[in-house]
């Protein structure tokens, strides 16, 4: 799919009740991430936890071709249903990028059937971001890392199903590495999850950041395939004895 329609999610909660967050996002996540996206040509939407249905209505979802998803500090209180009719989409096709500590959504933890945990640490750890699939689309533009000097750590453990593709692999100065970019069918849905985005640093301003995200939203998008069929079905070749 040429040009997917992309719906960008976001809790929209610490820009609101942190200045530290304010003061690097003072229009919001979602807007910075919008932005990048549709600088690009993509026709780009916003969607925000206290919007009724959480701004995902059966509507949106129906007109979004790729959901970009970032929480923190609310996952709770995201509703089931909503929850629910997105998984479901989901399984239809609909792309899925999640950010950061939307590792711990309901969303996420529903589509993978684990518990999304993992090891972490606010300090001033710089990050490298080393590309492990050269050549994955996700990671067009990109050398061969991507060095981050400020960002929080996350670390291994992370309780996720053994990925389809891994894309990248963080190292921290802490000594740590994670799986910071993993890719996943669903359906006939893709999913990526890319790990930076702390909400206190100001890593969706950066370039190359803009551009993952960007590429995992092309990967993500549908594409034509046949009707997947379930059931009992008959034989292709007529009768059998």
């Amino acid at each position: 799919m040429d040009n997917p329609r992309v719906t960008v999610w976001n809790e929209f909660r610490h820009e609101k009740s942190h200045e530290s967050v304010k003061a690097v996002y003072p229009d919001g996540i979602h807007n910075t991430i919008a932005q990048a996206i549709s600088n690009s040509g993509l026709e780009v939407r916003t969607a925000t936890l206290d919007e009724p249905e959480h701004g995902l209505t059966e509507q949106v979802l129906a007109e979004t071709d790729v959901l970009t998803w970032w929480g923190h500090m609310a996952h709770q209180e995201v509703s089931d249903e909503i929850v629910n009719r997105v998984h479901q989409r989901v399984l239809e096709g609909m792309g899925l990028v999640v950010l950061h500590s939307g590792h711990f959504s309901k969303i996420f933890q529903k589509l993978m059937g684990t518990t999304c945990n993992l090891k972490w640490r606010e300090e001033n750890d710089s990050e490298r971001l080393w590309v492990v699939a050269p050549g994955h689309p996700i990671t067009e533009g990109i050398g061969e890392y991507i060095h981050l000097e400020r960002e929080e750590m996350y670390g291994e453990p992370f309780d996720i199903p053994e990925p389809d593709t891994l894309v990248f692999v963080s190292w921290f100065t802490g000594g740590e590495i994670f799986r910071s970019g993993v890719c996943y069918r669903r359906g006939k849905g893709k999913v990526f999850y890319f790990r930076p985005g702390h909400e206190t640093l100001p890593t969706y301003h950066n370039p190359e950041i803009q551009r993952v995200i960007l590429n995992g939203v092309r990967w993500a998008a549908p594409t034509q395939s046949a009707p997947m069929v379930f059931g009992n079905a008959p034989s292709l070749e007529g009768a059998t004895a």
